[in-house]
């Protein structure tokens, strides 16, 4: 029998994969121990990244549910952008994946109805978790929901924000009665075929911080699923996501990268930045000096078609 035996290549694999964690751990204490104007240094980056790939190696990847009102304040304002040269009384269509425990779904709520009240707002919340749609449907928020995520989810919000948002009793928050209406909440998958034709087609479409918990072809697929649930001129809002797969859609997608607050967004929430290299979803700084940087750090998308253009160029063409 040629080789080595089984036992003794599963042996070594694991003996790699051991000294390759204690060369994590060793570089992470010297890196958190770094200035941040080294860390800004384009040779450092670059060894961030390369940390960065062996930490996606050896993760165990898992849903994490880590999350806030108001979490990243330039993503909702550009939503807010988006919308506010509507006519007066449209309807606006929004679909919301990975929604978790809603902390989301109202935020998108209350600051587009605080800028425009007069818009109908149809939401449809979707998650893979009965446990977290149930309590995003109550609507009630106490430290027990900041347990739950492992998140401490009203620390992002003005004294005025929480009586704006919440109905207060004692420590727990109840969200209004004007931000609960419109919205319909269900159980499902961001990666099922099938989900195009039970929502339908949507004016914005939502899929933060849960891709990146998805091996990358998982997550890829799953990208492109929803994509289609994007309707003619909507747009899409994808953040939490490995950057390599996201650009690598939009490229093949040919999707339009939408430049207004671009570098404000991906900075815009610090939970994933101040994990980067040390964290599976931790995101990487924005670097301008990379050829690729104003597709590769947009979040926001304007979807023109959903076909492929590298496969049909003919069809790009008259669509242009």
């Amino acid at each position: 029998m040629n080789g080595a035996p089984i036992s003794q290549v599963r042996s070594s694999q694991e003996l790699r994969r051991r000294l390759e964690l204690a060369f994590l751990g060793l570089n992470e204490r010297i890196w958190r121990r770094l200035p941040e104007r080294v860390h800004d240094m384009r040779a450092v980056r670059a060894y961030g990244a390369r940390l960065h790939a062996l930490v996606c190696r050896h993760a165990d990847r898992e849903m994490y549910l880590g999350t806030l009102f108001l979490r990243n304040r330039p993503g909702l304002e550009l939503m807010r952008r988006l919308v506010k040269n509507k006519d007066h009384g449209a309807r606006v269509k929004i679909a919301v994946l990975g929604c978790s425990i809603g902390v989301e779904v109202y935020s998108i709520i209350w600051t587009l109805r605080s800028s425009r009240p007069d818009l109908k707002l149809d939401v449809q919340a979707v998650d893979i978790s009965a446990e977290v749609v149930d309590v995003a449907e109550r609507g009630v928020y106490s430290p027990a929901a900041s347990e739950m995520v492992n998140a401490s989810i009203f620390e992002a919000l003005t004294e005025a924000e929480r009586a704006q948002i919440f109905d207060w009793k004692g420590d727990e928050g109840t969200i209004k009665p004007w931000l609960r209406d419109g919205i319909a909440w269900q159980v499902g998958d961001a990666g099922d075929p099938n989900l195009i034709s039970s929502l339908g087609p949507q004016d914005l479409v939502v899929a933060n911080n849960f891709l990146c918990h998805m091996e990358p072809r998982s997550a890829q697929r799953c990208l492109r699923n929803l994509a289609q649930l994007v309707g003619p001129g909507g747009c899409l809002f994808v953040t939490g996501v490995n950057l390599d797969v996201r650009t690598q859609v939009a490229l093949d997608l040919g999707w339009e990268p939408i430049s207004c607050l671009r570098a404000e967004i991906h900075d815009g929430d610090p939970l994933v930045r101040s994990d980067w290299p040390w964290r599976w979803w931790g995101l990487e700084p924005l670097d301008r000096r990379r050829p690729d940087w104003e597709m590769r750090y947009s979040a926001a998308f304007r979807i023109r078609t959903t076909h492929n253009p590298r496969t049909a160029p003919e069809e790009q063409k008259a669509t242009a």
